[in-house]
């Protein structure tokens, strides 16, 4: 992939941008096996390639600039708007979003947010696109102040974006170096965006986590549920659920997610409700539920956030009756300090599933088995 803003200098989030895409595989796979190495046993499968532009379904843009002409993109190293509406990662339709956001920006008078002055409102436009093309749009304000002006725009909006089906203002009031706030403020009566991965309906709402690359994404699921079915499981945890991806996705009789986030278990209901699946999903911390309750399942899937499931969590594992795991990593150093707390359990099959190309970034998944 050539990139004119990484040429010019304009934009070095893509670290391995211009490297050919078969060596950014090669290398990738080489990291995850090198940081395995320990686990002698394991079956490397292919790693599970994605295509080299167009893949993300989400647009996080930082607003600057003015409301007569706001920039949607990133910040320089002064703090300054770098405009990156054309970027190659994004595909046709969501990159076709920005320019009619960026003409909202000024119709709404809607101050960007100076991060250098501390001052103004706009901070980000988070855009996530659907696979049927359906659009999520969300503005994250430093107050209320814009709301009521947004709302009274919103109409000519929608009929601008026929596509648009979810409208929400996040409040992030802090001068912090974070994407969003903690109140969500709904502007339509639509609040989830179907993202269809592998078949199976996810309802994803304004402040659910999901992966960025839906194709490397039902690819990953389909590997897990995969790596289940063989086990033929009677019960599976799935820890960190997030809006049920990998547990919708398993082929077991009784699955139970647990995720912190109260809005992502709603989601992962209504799922399972739409679907027909008796699965079970519960709002807590994954660690803290699994240590508490009184029995263990036959599986275990795990998807923890980059820092790793952690060492209490890591020592539940390796004590329990559990005979297979399935983990699946953002960040291979910490699965590799995981996978050393818990000895008893074996690498069998392992694989990378590149969902970040032109970065160093990767996830893997890997089946263990006890040993």
């Amino acid at each position: 992939m050539q990139c004119s803003y990484f040429d010019a200098g304009a934009c070095r989030s893509c670290g391995w941008m211009g490297r050919p895409y078969d060596e950014q595989l090669a290398a990738k796979a080489a990291h995850a096996r090198e940081l395995l190495a320990d686990h002698t046993g394991a079956h490397w499968l292919p790693p599970v390639a994605s295509a080299e532009s167009g893949f993300r379904n989400k647009a996080k843009m930082v607003v600057a600039g003015t409301r007569e002409h706001p920039t949607l993109g990133i910040l320089d190293a002064a703090g300054h708007g770098v405009d990156l509406q054309g970027c190659g990662l994004y595909p046709d339709g969501l990159r076709a979003v920005l320019p009619v956001v960026q003409r909202f920006v000024t119709r709404a008078a809607i101050e960007p947010y100076d991060v250098p002055a501390r001052r103004g409102e706009l901070k980000h436009v988070l855009v996530t696109q659907a696979e049927d093309g359906a659009l999520m749009l969300r503005f994250v304000l430093r107050s209320q102040e814009a709301v009521t002006r947004i709302r009274k725009h919103l109409p000519a909006l929608l009929a601008e974006l026929p596509r648009l089906a979810v409208v929400s203002a996040n409040i992030l009031p802090e001068h912090r170096a974070v994407l969003e706030g903690d109140l969500e403020i709904p502007l339509t009566e639509r609040q989830t965006l179907t993202m269809d991965v592998g078949g199976v309906p996810l309802h994803l709402r304004p402040r659910s986590f999901f992966q960025t690359n839906t194709a490397v994404t039902a690819a990953l699921y389909a590997q897990a549920a995969q790596w289940v079915a063989a086990a033929a499981p009677t019960s599976v945890w799935d820890l960190y659920c997030g809006v049920g991806g990998f547990a919708l996705h398993l082929p077991a009789r009784d699955v139970v997610g647990v995720e912190t986030s109260p809005e992502a278990v709603q989601s992962a209901r209504t799922s399972a409700a739409q679907l027909g699946r008796p699965a079970t999903f519960v709002a807590a911390d994954a660690t803290a539920w699994a240590l508490a309750q009184p029995a263990a399942p036959d599986l275990v899937v795990v998807n923890p956030p980059r820092r790793g499931i952690g060492p209490a969590l890591a020592a539940w594992l390796e004590r329990a009756p559990v005979d297979r795991v399935v983990y699946s990593s953002c960040n291979a150093v910490s699965l590799a300090r995981d996978l050393a707390a818990m000895p008893s359990l074996a690498v069998r099959e392992a694989r990378v599933f590149d969902m970040f190309p032109q970065t160093t970034h990767y996830e893997v998944a890997v089946l263990l088995e006890r040993v």
